[in-house]
């Protein structure tokens, strides 16, 4: 909490005149046209103190109970510190007139789920909003058809008031925005009956959405000009598009690869065969190599997901698993142990695995 006897440099003691003398002293050199705008906040605190501590009943109130007491008194300096603070630094005036009706409209935000193989080749989706749109009785023009805009009578067509104040250092002039027209100039006196004089409606509008390959859950699309209409027909905002991409059934998405998985019986695995497998391509043949073993990978490339804004794509990764039957007939039991026979396995003994080898090969494993 700031003590404005500390800013202005007097004891809690010192008189009105007192107080008067250090803020002359210290406003001589902190004004605008002495310290220029890097002084402006201490210019402003001390003004503020002297506002308050100048004033027998603002002072009394202030000494019992800190600015909280002062009811918002400490915040509004008065007007004549506020129009000379303006007046400087660009405040109220700053407003230069007229100013057009028409405004850019506001930015909007939506969502959109695709299936996963939108975004492995791309698509384009249409999605339906409720915006503000163009309205096509006044075209914008927020009037009735036939009727003009009439000159306010406030301001006189500027958009802008002249007000002089009596300040500490004189009269101050302030150039603000005209209430009557909103800075306009013009006020609308018949508007138009379908949008009430905002020259826009709310109606609901399908955009088509042009999705490239490569998104991902979590990419934000930025459509420009695809939001709504700004007032009295003012630039259309941007539209932000969330994509979220749908789990698939069957394939997993690791960045740009694909993933899935197949089973295949013990004896395509030992013997070795050629198999057809279902992918966002089409069917494609894949080759078993005799003695796969389950975690074998197969890696087609290029049969992945696109790369965001590339032309290439990732991998299609395909993990093999090898099923042992559980259930076997009398004669395939009996060509089972034929084979286990002929490869010497009637007996076999578990193979020990040392742990330094095991630890490499899970290494290896993690490393690929």
């Amino acid at each position: 909490m700031a003590n404005y006897y500390e800013i202005l440099g007097v004891e809690v003691s010192a008189s009105t005149e007192e107080i008067k003398r250090a803020y002359r002293k210290k406003a001589r050199r902190l004004h605008p046209d002495v310290a220029g705008p890097d002084k402006a906040e201490e210019f402003k605190s001390v003004t503020a103190a002297y506002e308050v501590l100048s004033n027998p009943e603002k002072r009394r109130r202030y000494d019992m109970g800190g600015e909280s007491a002062l009811g918002g008194g400490a915040d509004s300096f008065g007007e004549a510190f506020q129009d000379i603070f303006n007046t400087f630094f660009g405040g109220a005036t700053a407003a230069r007139g007229p100013v057009p009706r028409g405004r850019r409209g506001q930015d909007a935000r939506a969502g959109i789920k695709i299936e996963l193989e939108d975004a492995v080749f791309g698509t384009v989706k249409q999605l339906t909003v409720e915006t503000a749109v163009l309205c096509t009785t006044c075209n914008g023009t927020c009037m009735r058809e036939g009727a003009e805009p009439q000159t306010c009578q406030v301001c006189h067509g500027e958009g802008t008031v002249k007000r002089v104040t009596q300040s500490l250092f004189g009269r101050v002039q302030t150039t603000s925005s005209c209430g009557a027209c909103h800075g306009h100039g013009t006020v609308i006196a018949d508007p138009c009956p379908d949008c009430a004089g905002e020259g826009r409606v709310r109606a609901q509008q399908t955009i088509d959405i042009d999705i490239p390959a490569g998104v991902e859950t979590g990419t934000r699309i930025q459509l420009v000009g695809q939001s709504e209409v700004g007032p009295a027909g003012g630039p259309p905002g941007d539209l932000f598009v969330d994509v979220y991409v749908k789990d698939h059934p069957v394939f997993t998405r690791r960045g740009d690869d694909l993933v899935f998985d197949i089973e295949i019986p013990m004896t395509a695995a030992a013997l070795g065969t050629t198999m057809t497998v279902d992918t966002f391509d089409g069917p494609a043949e894949i080759t078993i190599e005799p003695g796969t073993s389950s975690g074998h990978h197969i890696t087609m490339p290029g049969r992945g997901v696109g790369k965001l804004h590339q032309s290439t794509r990732g991998n299609l990764i395909i993990n093999v698993n090898v099923l042992t039957p559980t259930k076997l007939s009398g004669r395939q039991r009996e060509l089972v142990a034929e084979l286990a026979k002929l490869r010497g396995e009637e007996s076999p003994q578990p193979t020990v695995v040392s742990q330094s080898s095991s630890m490499f090969s899970r290494f290896k494993d993690r490393f690929r």
